[in-house]
């Protein structure tokens, strides 16, 4: 077998899929570049590769290359980036301000150190700054939604929402499109955020079903579905959609969601009136919440038995 340069591999993999290159650069670069790319004239920056790869639902992880010092160094602030949203998140509200202020002086440097024309470092910085501010009451959830809308059209600038299914994302414009989906549930609009879920879900198993690299997504999308249905009280679906979420988490080994999925079928069968099958999952899920060290969700799942069923744990 003829071994493919990345650029040949990029493009048997866009032509099976039937994407033009104007679809797979929309919003990054000009087609020109992938062209070049393709006839093994240009190499393009490290974070359109991988934005192109992440759009074809490909692996970017087996990429390798000779990166310049400068792209060494906006990889090595984005992975910092990343850890100190994962520590706001989680930190205590009195630790919050000094875990956001470093994080935004490193957004200050990547500014700095970005090319003026790289619209996927301009929508990362911008996202980044909407995650720092999520636990803050600065802005209202219209102007959260905004926002996010506002960073998303920077690389996919004729996304429609209703039409999710159709268009191609990479890893951080998938994540936007969630987030968005979050305000909508936030705002009271169930059935707006259930339509966006749906259409992601159907995305991810058209595009991330083979890349295990893509199973958290996958798992993710699933999960949020699930509870946005439960929410709405249409339980027969979330119940489909946490099976499904399920098996995910096995195939893909990604068991942060699972005992959550445990906890929103058995409140599921409480409300179809199966007490027996609802009892077993969530005895499952606080063994797995206990396992897991997650006190919080273990915690409210005990006060939720004792409201549903006037169980107490071990039951």
């Amino acid at each position: 077998m003829r071994e493919l340069s990345l650029g040949e591999y990029i493009k048997q993999e866009r032509i099976r899929q039937g994407i033009t290159q104007e679809q797979l650069c929309e919003g990054i670069c000009e087609p020109i570049t992938i062209s070049r790319m393709e006839n093994g004239k240009q190499i393009p920056s490290y974070t359109r590769i991988c934005t192109f790869l992440q759009r074809l639902g490909l692996p970017d992880d087996q990429y390798l290359a000779l990166l310049s010092q400068n792209e060494l160094e906006i990889k090595a602030l984005q992975d910092e980036i990343r850890a100190d949203i994962v520590r706001f998140e989680r930190a205590a509200p009195e630790k919050r301000h000094d875990i956001k202020m470093t994080g935004l002086q490193k957004l200050e440097k990547l500014e700095k150190l970005a090319k003026p024309d790289e619209r996927i470092i301009r929508q990362y910085i911008f996202a980044m700054k909407i995650s720092f501010e999520k636990q803050s009451f600065l802005y209202t959830l219209d102007k959260r939604l905004e926002f996010l809308l506002e960073a998303l059209h920077i690389t996919v600038p004729k996304c429609d929402l209703e039409e999710i299914n159709l268009g191609i994302y990479s890893l951080d414009e998938f994540s936007l499109i969630n987030q968005i989906a979050g305000i909508y549930v936030k705002k009271g609009q169930l059935n707006k955020a259930i339509d966006i879920y749906q259409q992601m879900l159907k995305y991810v198993q058209k595009h991330y079903h083979k890349m295990s690299r893509y199973g958290g997504n996958y798992a993710l999308v699933s999960h949020n579905y699930t509870v946005t249905l439960f929410t709405a009280g249409r339980y027969k679906e979330a119940l489909d959609v946490a099976n499904l979420g399920l098996k995910i988490c096995i195939k893909y080994m990604h068991y942060r969601f699972l005992p959550g999925f445990l906890d929103l079928i058995g409140g599921c069968y409480f409300y179809k009136g199966n007490l027996e099958k609802c009892k077993e999952y969530y005895r499952n899920a606080y063994c797995l919440y206990k396992v897991m060290g997650n006190e919080r969700d273990r915690v409210l799942l005990e006060r939720t038995a004792k409201e549903r069923l006037n169980l107490e744990f071990p039951f």
